[in-house]
């Protein structure tokens, strides 16, 4: 019954994420505001929607804060591990070498909160009395750091955007731009919906099969609830709309990050980074690392695929994502 559950969370998700890539293409070409920072904001805090309401069921109601923090963890994984499935997608060349370079910066920006995320797990005992009430004071710099960092973002995409003419709606909007943003809104509600389910079902799998909350957390709830991110990015580039898919990716994981801190205030039985398994360090690690491949490949585009059907940096992220899942399994089952 429990496989039930999730199988129906999951296509709920898919089949709201197949509408997302299309309606927030059409918000861009509508409003001029270019296709990264649609996918950097508007589209990454909707594909983000599952992880926050699971993490914030998760640490209030199951009070399972391994979940919550495996749950953001391992959505960064997963997330950045979907470049190779663009990569494998797109057949004409490497993905990332059709990708604007101001992607970078959001990239850079990610790295930085992930590695307050795995500092503040890894000074747990230490931090656990610098807290407002109940709430860790690591989280509250990240978050207020994830809103300063989506300020530089916004502020350095306007002037980027005022430079060149504002991109106008395709003639293959017309059927959907006067409703576009009710749409995108019902699309929003129904991957929320799904997502409140998630917590519960996770915490009934650790039990069931006897697996720890770290790994149930960093693969099981992060899959499916990255599964809008995989599904706007794949249709993104169908449609030609690349830098979507790669900024909504980037948003979605320092979102995961700032949600950190809505999470802590929902858990009221102490700083919640200093409340879960070191285990996470590993995911945070493997996070860290394939964003730096990443910066990689965006400053130096390579132009032909190394295995012929896939980049070198999508070979990366497959083998540290498969790596790092064995690893937080393979601790939780002993």
């Amino acid at each position: 019954m429990v496989w039930l559950k999730f199988l129906f969370c999951l296509v709920v998700i898919l089949f709201a994420g197949t509408k997302l890539a299309r309606y927030g293409d059409a918000i861009a070409a509508k409003t001029g505001l270019g296709r990264i920072w649609i996918g950097l904001l508007l589209i990454a805090i909707v594909t983000s929607m599952p992880e926050m309401v699971t993490g914030i069921s998760a640490a209030a109601l199951v009070k399972v804060p391994d979940l919550a923090i495996g749950d953001f963890l391992g959505s960064c994984i997963f997330n950045l591990a979907i470049l190779a499935v663009l990569d494998m997608i797109y057949r004409p060349a490497p993905v990332l070498s059709h990708t604007s370079r101001r992607n970078i910066l959001p990239a850079l920006m990610g790295i930085v909160l992930i590695i307050l995320v795995g500092i503040s797990i890894l000074a747990g005992e230490w931090l656990e009395n610098i807290s407002l009430w109940w709430v860790g004071v690591p989280s509250i710099v990240i978050f207020l750091l994830y809103l300063f960092f989506v300020r530089r973002i916004m502020l350095y995409e306007n002037r980027q955007n005022a430079a060149m003419p504002p991109e106008k709606a395709d003639n293959k909007y017309d059927g959907i731009i006067k409703t576009v943003y009710i749409r995108f809104a019902i699309a929003a509600l129904a991957i929320i919906g799904a997502g409140i389910w998630l917590a519960f079902i996770g915490d009934e799998i650790s039990t069931t099969y006897n697996l720890s909350s770290s790994f149930v957390g960093s693969l099981f709830l992060a899959v499916n609830t990255s599964m809008p991110e995989l599904v706007v990015a794949i249709t993104a580039v169908r449609i030609g709309a690349i830098d979507i898919a790669v900024a909504d990716i980037l948003g979605a994981n320092m979102l995961n990050m700032a949600n950190i801190f809505i999470a802590d205030i929902s858990y009221n039985r102490g700083p919640i980074l200093s409340s879960v398994s070191n285990d996470h360090l590993i995911t945070a690690l493997g996070a860290i690392v394939m964003i730096f491949i990443l910066i990689i490949a965006l400053r130096f585009p390579g132009q032909r695929k190394l295995f012929r059907f896939i980049s070198w940096y999508g070979a990366a992220f497959i083998a540290i994502y498969l790596g790092v899942s064995l690893f937080i399994y393979l601790s939780g089952s002993t």
